[in-house]
């Protein structure tokens, strides 16, 4: 067999732009809910209303996901890329503002979080067109025999944008300020839209141009419901994503748990993404193809049971070695369901498929972080951590048992199908 050669996809010129955008968009991203976060529990002390952040950007991500799809299917996806970076920054620009002491002075304080809520559930919407967009975009700018590569580098980016981002936040907020630190996630926006003019436009490969809305939205749906691996890995991630949505809760653990102040915050918050983007450049050289399903059981299984050890810790340094290693579990995940993606979705369904996927597992993330507010204003924190990595375990466990076709799943046929 024919070694894999671990840098195929960074060969091609536009993917390592692709990759550049990618990282800038992840790291503004996952530095502004950081800081937003911080900002928020600060004003209210409240677990709620962290749980509320998540709430009002998952309402328009959910109810927009599936036209949003449609959209991207028909239209030009780098130019679509643009529009969706431009309105993430305008809307950077708006909470840098809402944060200028000068600026809001006259304000009261709900006022002014009322007003941030606002604009998170703006930025739901971006967010609606801006994970379909890139995922479409990417298998436009390197041929299909490197799809798998390029997801692996492209959710290695992703994470690399998720450790620094976070661990800037909190650093950043403790050196300059939540204000100055909204600065700095305007100017990565920029750069983003600045690297995306080194993309050239794409063709639109989807035959049904003009198609009737229902009509693609049923297809798309379809599509993801009858081929079972991808409705499998999504579902799977999905519920790892709700119940194990620990990480929203990390400014509780950080002010009132573990006392560690912003500079700690941004050490939990970094550790999960360090663990996976290690992971992730690791499969690289070590394709995760074989016995994907199995892997992908035991990876979810194994991030639940890090999330319990997070629950129960109240030592600083197992709490970061618990999100660590969810971390590694999560990547091994996130590369099985993106190479799974990737390999059995037709090109002109990306944008609906991706769409479909975002609803289940994306927006999860933030119904995850409002189900974690939740049980820790009913249940207290520490028992509502425990409490969902609990149930990842169960439900991972009882789906291993009662799908014997998702424990056999194996992607290399698939592999060999496209490098053919």
């Amino acid at each position: 067999m024919k070694q894999q050669d671990p840098y195929a996809a960074l060969r091609y010129k536009e993917f390592n732009w692709f990759l550049l955008v990618r990282f800038a968009m992840v790291f503004a991203w996952s530095m502004q809910f950081i800081v937003i976060e911080w900002q928020v529990y600060s004003l209210t002390k409240n677990p709620l209303s962290l749980g509320i952040i998540g709430l009002m950007e998952v309402i328009p991500a959910v109810s927009m996901a599936l036209f949003a799809g449609h959209i991207v299917d028909q239209k030009e996806k780098r130019n679509l890329l643009f529009t969706c970076i431009a309105g993430f920054s305008v809307i950077s620009l708006g909470l840098f503002l809402l944060t200028w002491p000068r600026m809001v002075a006259g304000f009261s304080e709900h006022s002014v979080l009322y007003a941030i809520y606002a604009l998170v559930f703006l930025g739901g919407f971006v967010r609606a067109f801006l994970g379909p967009t890139i995922f479409s975009l990417m298998a436009l700018v390197v041929p299909k025999k490197v799809y798998p590569n390029a997801a692996t580098w492209s959710s290695s980016v992703w994470q690399m944008g998720a450790v620094l981002g976070p661990a800037l936040a909190g650093f950043s907020i403790h050196l300059i300020g939540v204000h100055w630190s909204m600065c700095l996630i305007v100017g990565f926006a920029v750069t983003a839209l600045l690297a995306l003019t080194q993309i050239s436009k794409k063709p639109i490969l989807n035959p049904k141009i003009g198609e009737p809305v229902m009509q693609s939205l049923k297809e798309g749906v379809k599509f993801v419901f009858n081929t079972k691996a991808i409705l499998g890995a999504i579902t799977l991630d999905m519920v790892a994503v709700l119940f194990g949505g620990a990480v929203a809760l990390l400014p509780v653990f950080a002010q009132d748990i573990l006392k560690v102040g912003p500079q700690g915050f941004g050490v939990l918050r970094a550790a999960p993404a360090v663990g996976a983007c290690i992971t992730m450049l690791i499969s690289a050289y070590v394709p995760l193809n074989k016995n994907a399903g199995m892997k992908l059981l035991v990876a979810i299984f194994g991030f639940g049971a890090s999330i319990i050890v997070f629950g129960l810790s109240t030592w600083f340094w197992i709490s970061v070695g618990a999100l660590f290693f969810s971390g590694v579990f999560d990547g091994i995940s996130m590369v099985i369901r993106q190479t799974i993606l990737q390999l059995k979705t037709p090109d002109h369904m990306r944008g609906r498929v991706a769409s479909v996927n975002s609803m289940f597992v994306g927006s999860s993330n933030e119904l995850g972080a409002f189900e974690s507010g939740l049980t820790a204003k009913l249940m207290g924190t520490v028992t509502a951590v425990v409490f969902g990595g609990s149930m990842t375990l169960l439900i991972v466990t009882a789906t291993g048992l009662f799908s014997p076709s998702f424990r056999r799943l194996d992607l290399r046929k698939d592999l060999e199908e496209h490098s053919s």
